[in-house]
């Protein structure tokens, strides 16, 4: 029996709520009694069926009770749930009173009509009490299943999002081997021992919906030393992953298409080639990873590749399918030449 004992002392702090209201109605039919001892009688009674439902509730196998929306032990369903209402408001009318009497010390003799009353108000306060429980349990169950419901549809954008983009970055590596095969044939060799190895790690990790920062940078080092039997000493770069994220989760693949966009816009076009910069630091409750290149810079005149923006526009759908509005990509120019992009979201947990 998993008992979450933070949601039994707030379903009970709103019963006593819940009695203190009643204590009026009954303070009405027998004045007799003050309103506090009206509150005490309440209480008396209200606290014996609220025990009896609450912790009734796990006589039953939990594959015949709601969720409680935490995927624990909720409302009995169907007649379950009436017949522990009836077995919680039968105890509470039968000893809540009797208590009640022990707790203050009144004897009065009551009338067959204050019974009827009194088993009226029992059993119409236990029934409002037990609706709104079911009714709030029913509502987080539903919340539940719309809250998985969602998850699972922004996880299967995700992977759809990841399934395109593998390919985009296979056919540009395999469009550079086949330009290598007749120019160079012993770095296109190397450059095939390198993409060999960059697709067993690519596939043995990349089924997941998230893994830590420090397998994305080491699949992006792969990535690079790729590129790198390519362009030769036109590419050079720096990875800087700091201790303390390196096991913060993030949806793989979200750095790659930067650095593949760097290299064809920033590097490639520049004789000399350049360096890209590949940095994570954390501030102000977010994460932040950026790619910077001292390639050739961004041109403010030219039109945009009918491909050339794949991976950009990738990367933004996939920041939204996983943070919404939390997360922002960015690309800005370097003062000295280059481009900087630059992705913000919350640091996971």
């Amino acid at each position: 029996m998993n008992i979450r004992w933070t949601d039994v002392a707030r379903h009970y702090l709103q019963v006593v709520a819940f009695c203190f209201a009643v204590a009026v109605v009954t303070n009405l039919i027998w004045p007799a009694k003050s309103y506090l001892m009206q509150v005490g009688y309440a209480l008396s009674v209200g606290t014996i069926t609220w025990a009896v439902i609450e912790f009734g509730r796990f006589v039953f196998d939990q594959k015949n009770c709601h969720s409680d929306g935490a995927g624990g032990h909720g409302w009995p369903k169907g007649w379950r749930g009436l017949l522990l209402t009836g077995v919680g408001i039968g105890c509470g009318f039968m000893f809540g009173d009797p208590i009640g009497d022990f707790l203050f010390g009144f004897r009065t003799v009551n009338t067959p009509r204050d019974n009827r009353l009194s088993l009226a108000v029992t059993i119409i306060a236990g029934a409002i009490g037990s609706f709104y429980f079911h009714a709030r349990g029913r509502a987080a169950t539903m919340a539940a299943k719309i809250s998985a419901a969602e998850r699972d549809a922004s996880e299967a954008k995700l992977k759809l999002l990841e399934t395109q983009l593998e390919p985009h970055m296979l056919f540009n590596t395999l469009a550079n081997l086949r330009a290598l095969i007749t120019l160079d044939p012993p770095r296109a060799v190397a450059m095939l021992d390198r993409l060999d190895s960059y697709l067993r790690v690519t596939l043995a990790g990349s089924r997941a919906l998230s893994h830590p920062l420090s397998a994305e940078f080491a699949r992006l080092s792969d990535y690079l030393a790729l590129m790198q039997v390519r362009m030769g000493p036109r590419l050079r770069y720096t990875l800087d992953l700091p201790e303390d994220l390196r096991d913060l989760p993030v949806p793989p693949l979200l750095l790659q298409p930067l650095v593949e966009n760097s290299i064809r816009h920033g590097l490639e076009p520049a004789v000399e080639g350049g360096e890209i910069t590949v940095r994570a630091r954390a501030t102000s409750g977010h994460l932040t990873l950026e790619v910077c290149d001292t390639g050739a810079g961004l041109d403010p005149d030219a039109s945009p590749s009918p491909d050339g923006g794949f991976g950009l526009t990738q990367v933004r759908e996939r920041l939204a399918a996983a943070y919404g509005d939390r997360a922002a990509l960015r690309l800005s120019p370097l003062r000295d030449g280059g481009t900087c992009a630059s992705i913000s979201f919350p640091v996971p947990t």
